[in-house]
C-alpha cells in the first residue's frame, strides 16, 4: 500500500495534516461557540455555519487561478499565513457586541482566504508528482492516501478542542462562551508546524515547483494534440461531476450541523463499557493499529511478521487494559466528530486492497462509477437516521434542549456509513480533477472542484433551517437529495467513462 509512492507525497500530505489538525479543532465546536457566545437560533448559526464552509471552499478557485500565474508554493507559503492572522484574530475574546460579530466575520474570510491559497493549490501539486510515468498508476491509491494522513489531523481535533476548553473553564477559571477561544488558539500552533513540514522537506516535492523546459515543451505538444473538441469534453465532464459533489457535501458536512444539534439534543451525554472507550481516541488509536499490523501481517513473510505481531499484542494489551479499568464517561456532542476521520484512516487500506485486487481481476470500477456509489451510500447513512429517529419528539430550534438518552453508536454507525461514501467520492474525486482536466485548466478545475463543494456546504444551512420540525423531514430531505444525485450520475455514466 505504501510502497512505489513518490516521496513529495508523505512532506505535502503531513504538511496538510498539519493545517487540517487546526482547521477541525476550531470547526469541531463552531457552531456550538456561535449559540454559546451570541445566543443566536440553530437556523441562523447553521446559515453562518455553512456560510464560512462555503467561503473555505469557494476561495480555491481563485487560489487556484493565481497559482497558474503566480506559482503554486508561493500561494501555499501567502495561504497558511493569512490563515495564521485570521485564526490569531479569532482566538481573541471580545464579547457578544457588534465589534465582536464584526471581528468574527474578519477573521472567518481570513480564514477562507487563506485555505483558498493552500489548499486547492497542495493537492495540484501532489497530482503533478504522478506526471511521472513511472508513478502513474499509483495516482488513485496516491489520493487516497493523501486523503488518509490529511485525517490523522482531523481525527485527533475534537479531542484537543474539548481538552483544551475543559483546560480553561477548570484551571484558569475561564466561561464557558470564553473558552471557545482557547481552541481557536489552537489552528495557530498548528499552521506553524505545518509550514515548517513544507520548507524543512520541500526538496523532496521541488521537482513539482520549477519550470522544466522540456517538460513545458513536452506539455505544450500534448496541448496542441487535444483537440478543441476534447477539451471541451472534459471540461463539460468535470463540470457535471462538479453538479454531483455539490449535493454530497451538502449531505456530508452535516457532521458539524444537524448531526452535531442531534448529538447535543438527543444523544445520552453519558457512557460506560464498550460505549465509553470508543469516547477515548487513544482506543482508536490503538484499532487503528491493529488493522494496518493485520495488513503488513500477512503481506510480509518470516521475520517481517515480527514487528506486526508485536503491535497488534501490544495494542490488544492496552485495549484489555483500559477495558477493565474503565469507567462512566461523559460525551459530549463534539466528540462525535472525531469518528469520521478515524474510520477514513481505517478503511482507507481496506479501500486500496479492495480496489487493487479488482483491478488486478481488470474489474475496477471507474472514477465516476465510486462517485456514484459513493452517493447511493451516502443516502444509506440518512436512511439510517431516518428510520432510528421516526418516534423522537420534534427538536427545539430556538432554545436548545435535551429530549432523550440515545445509544451513541447510532451516531457512530451514521459517521461509519458517510466515511465509505466519502472515500468513494472524495479522493477519487480529487484524482479524477487532476487526471482528465487538460493541464492548461488544472489549477482552475481544480478551484472549481472546490468550488462545488463550496455551494454544497453553503446548502448545509437548508436542513438547520428544517431543524424544530418532524425528524424524518430532514434526514428524509437528505436521502432524497443524495438519490435524485446518484441517479443523475449514472444517467450519464458511459460519458463520464470515456474521459476517465
Amino acid at each position: 500500500m505504501f510502497e512505489g509512492q513518490p516521496k513529495g507525497l508523505w512532506a505535502l500530505a503531513f504538511a496538510n495534516t498539519g493545517e487540517r489538525f487546526g482547521y477541525y479543532t476550531m470547526l469541531a465546536v463552531f457552531i456550538l461557540f456561535l449559540q454559546a457566545n451570541f445566543g443566536w437560533s440553530s437556523g441562523l448559526a447553521g446559515t453562518v455555519y455553512s456560510s464560512f464552509l462555503a467561503c473555505v471552499y469557494f476561495l480555491p478557485i481563485i487560489g487556484g487561478a493565481a497559482a497558474d500565474r503566480w506559482g503554486y508554493s508561493k500561494m501555499v507559503t501567502i495561504g497558511i499565513f493569512i490563515m495564521f492572522v485570521g485564526y490569531l484574530l479569532l482566538s481573541i475574546p471580545l464579547g457578544a457586541d457588534i465589534v465582536a460579530i464584526t471581528a468574527m466575520v474578519a477573521a472567518l474570510l481570513l480564514v477562507s482566504l487563506g485555505t483558498g491559497l493552500f489548499k486547492g493549490n497542495l493537492q495540484v501539486m501532489v497530482g503533478d508528482l504522478y506526471n511521472d510515468p513511472k508513478y502513474s498508476q499509483k495516482r488513485d491509491a496516491g489520493f487516497s492516501l493523501f486523503y488518509m494522513l490529511i485525517n490523522v489531523g482531523a481525527m485527533f481535533a475534537p479531542t484537543a478542542a474539548i481538552g483544551i476548553m475543559n483546560w480553561a473553564q477548570n484551571s484558569l477559571g475561564i466561561s464557558e462562551e470564553d473558552s471557545y477561544h482557547f481552541a481557536f488558539a489552537v489552528a495557530c500552533l498548528s499552521l506553524i508546524v505545518s509550514i515548517l513540514i513544507y520548507y524543512t522537506f520541500k526538496s523532496s516535492f521541488a521537482h513539482v515547483l520549477t519550470t522544466d523546459k522540456k517538460a513545458a515543451a513536452k506539455n505544450a505538444a500534448e496541448e496542441d494534440a487535444m483537440s478543441p473538441e476534447e477539451t471541451k469534453e472534459r471540461i463539460v465532464c468535470l463540470c457535471l461531476v462538479f453538479a454531483v459533489v455539490i449535493f454530497f457535501w451538502m449531505a456530508f458536512h452535516q457532521n458539524g450541523a444537524t448531526l452535531t444539534y442531534f448529538a447535543r439534543d438527543f444523544i445520552a451525554t453519558s457512557a460506560s463499557g464498550i460505549i465509553a472507550m470508543e469516547m477515548d481516541v487513544t482506543n482508536l488509536v490503538a484499532c487503528i493499529i491493529i488493522i494496518f499490523a493485520l495488513f503488513a501481517f500477512f503481506q510480509n513473510g518470516g521475520k517481517g511478521k515480527i514487528i506486526p505481531a508485536v503491535a497488534i499484542l501490544a495494542s490488544l494489551g492496552y485495549l484489555t487494559y483500559n477495558y477493565m479499568n474503565v469507567t462512566d464517561v461523559e460525551v459530549s456532542a463534539p466528540i462525535f466528530q472525531q469518528f469520521n476521520p478515524c474510520f477514513v484512516i481505517a478503511l482507507t487500506p481496506v479501500s486500496i486492497g479492495i480496489f487493487g485486487w479488482l483491478a488486478k481481476k481488470g474489474k475496477e470500477p471507474k472514477a465516476p462509477v465510486k462517485i456514484g456509489l459513493g452517493m447511493i451510500v451516502a443516502a444509506i447513512a440518512y436512511i439510517l437516521m431516518t428510520v432510528a429517529t421516526f418516534d423522537l419528539p420534534a427538536p427545539d430550534a430556538t432554545n436548545p434542549t435535551h429530549l432523550a438518552d440515545l445509544n451513541p453508536n447510532l451516531l457512530v454507525g451514521t459517521y461509519l456509513i458517510l466515511t465509505f461514501a466519502e472515500l468513494l467520492l472524495s479522493p477519487i474525486g480529487i484524482s479524477f480533477v487532476t487526471k482528465v482536466a487538460p493541464s492548461q485548466y488544472k489549477g482552475v478545475m481544480m478551484g472549481l472542484w472546490f468550488g462545488a463543494t463550496a455551494v454544497g456546504n453553503f446548502l448545509v444551512a437548508i436542513p438547520t433551517m428544517l431543524w424544530g420540525n418532524a425528524h424524518y423531514v430532514v434526514w428524509g430531505t437528505l436521502t432524497c437529495i443524495c438519490l435524485v444525485a446518484a441517479l443523475f450520475i449514472f444517467s450519464i455514466i458511459k460519458k463520464l467513462n470515456k474521459v476517465s
